[in-house]
């Protein structure tokens, strides 16, 4: 009988040890992916920010306050198409950032469409993937940072100038109670496409160009990313638009069209790091917990299993019999 359970205590010992590996390193890489149906939104403040008013002679005023709102929609009919051709798990976010001035009026709004994996968030070139009506192919990541992020520079995506650069890391900080990595990408000052939406009916990216103008760009974008889920729980940019000669500025050199420090709005920083400190807790459990656990539970039951192994073995003591007396 104890030979029986140390024979099942050892099979056991030898499926916790075996499934521990196979959960960190074939399971989690398969299982952790980006919901093709994701939804979620994000506010930003810029206050006493310089803003253009296109009503006044194009000149730039402060203002109390510039707002940014980006959403992120899953489209799931659109990833579900390009993954019959792709191989692979593919998201496909649809997104807008919209600007709105102190009086409640767009300032501009900038839609995109960004396809990537679902476990790795490597860009996925497909038809439509755009920044405001713009054929682009990303390389490198936007938006979100992979899973298990690493101390090392990442390529990240500016819709802005449609280009890609580094984003590098700066170090190791804490933030609201979550150990973050600190990263920072500067965009020197570049030559950027006007919105195709205009605050001001009539004018047109084919009308501006017609006088010379240019739009020029330069920002310095801030993160500080959730290592372990990729997330950033905060961001910010100090954001600069200019234009630049031209009939259109009335022999002015250039003009901000805008200039602030953007960050994340307080409501929205505590649901962030709410969010991410739950999504934390689930890739500890497939990568740290779980593992570590297995491989405990294996160990303790391959000990149980070789001293029950020994027990059976160890021969029983056996009784000397007195013997009887022999009489006359």
């Amino acid at each position: 009988m104890r030979r029986k359970t140390s024979l099942v205590l050892l099979a056991l010992a030898v499926f916790f040890a075996a499934l521990s590996p196979l959960l960190r390193w074939y399971a989690f890489p398969r299982l952790a992916k980006i919901p093709a149906n994701q939804y979620q939104d994000m506010v930003l403040e810029a206050k006493d920010a310089t803003l253009i008013d296109y009503n006044d002679g194009m000149k730039s005023k402060k203002v109390p306050k510039v707002t940014i709102v980006q959403t992120l929609k899953g489209n799931v009919e659109a990833s579900e198409k390009i993954e019959k051709t792709a191989g692979k798990d593919v998201v496909v976010w649809d997104g807008l950032s919209y600007v709105v001035g102190p009086d409640g009026k767009m300032v501009s709004k900038i839609p995109e469409r960004y396809i990537f994996d679902a476990h790795t968030q490597e860009p996925v070139h497909a038809t439509g993937e755009m920044v405001d009506g713009d054929p682009v192919k990303r390389e490198g990541i936007e938006f979100k940072f992979p899973f298990l992020t690493e101390k090392r520079d990442y390529e990240y995506f500016d819709a802005q100038a449609r280009t890609s650069a580094p984003i590098h890391y700066k170090g190791t900080q804490t933030f609201r109670g979550v150990d973050v990595y600190y990263f920072e990408q500067t965009i020197p000052w570049t030559k950027v496409p006007f919105p195709k939406t205009m605050p001001v009916q009539g004018i047109t990216p084919a009308s501006l160009a017609k006088t010379g103008t240019t739009r020029w760009y330069t920002t310095v974008r801030k993160f500080w990313v959730e290592p372990l889920t990729g997330a950033p729980v905060y961001g910010e940019e100090l954001h600069t638009e200019e234009l630049r000669g031209g009939t259109l500025l009335g022999g002015r050199d250039k003009v901000t069209v805008f200039a602030g420090d953007v960050k994340m709005r307080e409501d929205y920083i505590r649901h962030t790091v709410d969010l991410v400190k739950s999504n934390r807790t689930l890739v500890l459990l497939m990568t740290s917990y779980l593992p570590w656990g297995f491989l405990i539970l294996g160990l303790l039951l391959l000990a149980l299993s070789l001293w029950l192994e020994a027990r059976g073995r160890r021969p029983a003591a056996t009784k000397v019999e007195e013997p009887e007396p022999v009489t006359a």
